[in-house]
């Protein structure tokens, strides 16, 4: 079939509106971080910007005693892999005040953030595979447990059941008064009623996942996917690394320089790209 000049410059400016945003690698580190699952960006107690890492180091759901948190610098150049030791497969990661809480195999742990020793571990009876923490500016920890598909949330030092009936739930994010839910290929909204809306339908099921401020999310699929998923539930590729046999699990984000950092997994990296 022909096409003329002038339909293909129509058909270039759409796609053009379409892919509104890039991203620009700014940096990788060498493959020695030890199947990392989930990366936050934190400030020291001398106020310098780092990043926590959960470190798996082993079988992704198995209580092997071998997972760890590590540090590492925004550049991505020094790495501390033994910050903590002795979990066992530690995945999402959340920050209150000076607690780092810990999702690990099925229980929540709790970590001073200054002397990086264990406070507390908390774990239900029906708890199987914690997954994902996110704390909410109150100050409110839930977490996800992807084989139960339910959400619990942290109230006096007890799990209590918050959502239930998600499948194929993973990531979690506390935006203002939502929690923000990514269960298989849907992309959710619960408010504080907990009441559920969908705000888009993915094109693979969903992991880690980042406000941008305006009401678009970056969004992650674990085989190796980044989405931008804007409120109106448009989403755009911006990312593709299974190809390379690298995963993209529980990103972080640094909103105010837009960089991303990307945990690979089993590529046993982690990787700073710049928003566009």
């Amino acid at each position: 079939m022909k096409m003329t000049f002038a339909a293909l410059l129509s058909l270039l400016a759409i796609s053009a509106r379409t892919q509104t945003h890039s991203l620009e690698k700014i940096w990788e580190t060498d493959t020695v971080v030890a199947v990392p699952e989930s990366v936050l960006p934190a400030l020291n107690s001398a106020g310098k910007p780092f990043l926590y890492v959960s470190l798996i180091d082993g079988q992704p759901w198995e209580a092997d005693g071998k997972g760890g948190i590590g540090s590492l610098s925004e550049d991505g150049k020094h790495y501390n892999p033994n910050w903590l030791q002795g979990l066992h497969c530690p995945k999402g990661l959340g920050i209150s005040g000076n607690k780092l809480y810990v999702a690990d195999y099925n229980t929540v742990v709790v970590i001073d953030r200054t002397t990086a020793q264990i406070l507390q571990k908390i774990t239900h009876d029906s708890a199987k595979s914690f997954n994902d923490v996110t704390v909410s500016e109150k100050g409110e920890v839930y977490v996800s447990d992807s084989k139960t598909f339910k959400v619990w949330k942290l109230e006096n030092g007890q799990l209590k059941l918050y959502l239930e009936s998600l499948p194929g739930l993973n990531g979690l994010k506390a935006v203002g008064e939502d929690l923000i839910i990514g269960a298989g290929k849907s992309f959710l909204k619960a408010d504080a009623k907990k009441n559920l809306t969908k705000i888009a339908d993915l094109p693979q099921g969903a992991d880690g996942i980042e406000p941008i401020g305006n009401g678009d999310y970056l969004v992650t699929a674990w085989v190796g996917y980044l989405f931008y998923v804007h409120a109106d539930g448009k989403v755009e590729t911006l990312l593709e690394t299974h190809p390379q046999k690298k995963n993209t699990a529980d990103i972080g984000y640094d909103p105010v320089k837009r960089i991303v950092y990307v945990p690979t997994f089993f590529g046993k990296t982690v990787t700073a790209y710049r928003l566009k």
